[in-house]
């Protein structure tokens, strides 16, 4: 059996960034339920493990097969390869293959993006007509999520945070030649940012929580595991906070506990991202909202079906 393959440029294509906004929209309020979810399975391998992240639909189903191999990098090859495999609901029979990797880096900052802009709409007062935008980190991560910011926030004054001097102004030089301006900043900058994005694979806060702006917008969703921390503590108990499952989170979300109990978030019962796009929220004015995401499989097949029918919403 010949399958069709879409690769990393296919994928980008078939899945610009409103297009892929919308579909995770559309199916959040058709059918998806993200407390639904499953699980990421890990499995050892050699040299790394397999990461499997399987979902299941109406129409389509799929796995995303990924190998995470630790010591790529010394060796000038990515940590993370994989494939995406996308099934017909109703035979099971596998329908076409996508590279799993380009995959996650458009889905992630599409599911961020579509938290951030429904956050920043409840804003008390009003969301900011040009909102400056802060993006930590220098990876593929951080390159897409000023991509969809420029493109989903109209009018964005866009800057980005990373360790490396090199890494970051290649970032900036890789940007401005797609016509896009990013100016290389500071942690410092924090507390004047309407936005701040947090793509990074940190396992320590990257700024102080506390000098975040009031109703700023928080997005922590470079990691996941309860190892993890992009935030503080001390951000996330004066933040309102929206997770993308409140499952998952309690599974993975290193971000949100133990800043707080998993007992104390089940008490709390923060909104999910169903909630946020089918009820929206109302912020508590004076403060900044968190939204808190580890990525999950459903949005890999809604993304994915997506690209599989060619770029019109599945």
């Amino acid at each position: 059996m010949s399958l069709p393959y879409f690769d990393a440029a296919q994928v980008r294509a078939r899945a610009p960034w409103r297009a892929a906004v919308d579909a995770l929209a559309a199916a959040l309020r058709d059918d998806v339920d993200p407390e639904q979810d499953g699980p990421r399975v890990f499995s050892p391998a050699p040299g790394g493990e397999f990461l499997l992240m399987p979902a299941s639909g109406a129409r389509y189903s799929g796995v995303k097969a990924l190998t995470v191999a630790p010591g790529n990098p010394a060796r000038g090859l990515e940590k993370i390869q994989g494939v995406y495999v996308l099934y017909s609901s109703d035979t099971l029979a596998p329908v076409a293959l996508l590279d799993g990797t380009e995959l996650t880096a458009i889905r992630t900052p599409a599911v961020t993006l579509l938290a951030v802009t429904r956050i920043l709409a409840a804003t008390p007062g009003g969301a900011p007509e040009a909102p400056r935008v802060l993006v930590f980190g220098a990876g593929v991560q951080a390159l897409n999520h000023l991509r969809a910011a420029h493109a989903l926030l109209p009018g964005a004054r866009l800057g980005v945070v990373g360790r490396s001097e090199d890494r970051v102004r290649v970032l900036v030089e890789t940007l401005a030649a797609e016509g896009v301006d990013v100016a290389a900043r500071s942690a410092a900058d924090v507390g004047t940012a309407d936005v701040i994005l947090c793509a990074t694979t940190s396992t320590t806060p990257l700024f102080d929580g506390a000098a975040v702006a009031p109703d700023a917008v928080v997005a922590a969703v470079g990691q996941h595991g309860l190892d993890a921390r992009e935030v503080d503590a001390a951000l996330v108990r004066r933040s309102d906070v929206v997770v993308e499952g409140r499952a998952s989170a309690l599974r993975e979300a290193g971000d949100l506990i133990p800043a707080r109990s998993a007992e104390e978030w089940q008490r709390i019962r923060p909104a999910n991202l169903r909630d946020l796009v089918v009820d929206g929220i109302a912020r508590i004015p004076g403060k900044p909202c968190l939204y808190a995401g580890v990525g999950m499989a459903w949005e890999d097949l809604v993304t994915a079906a997506m690209v599989y029918e060619g770029g019109t919403i599945p």
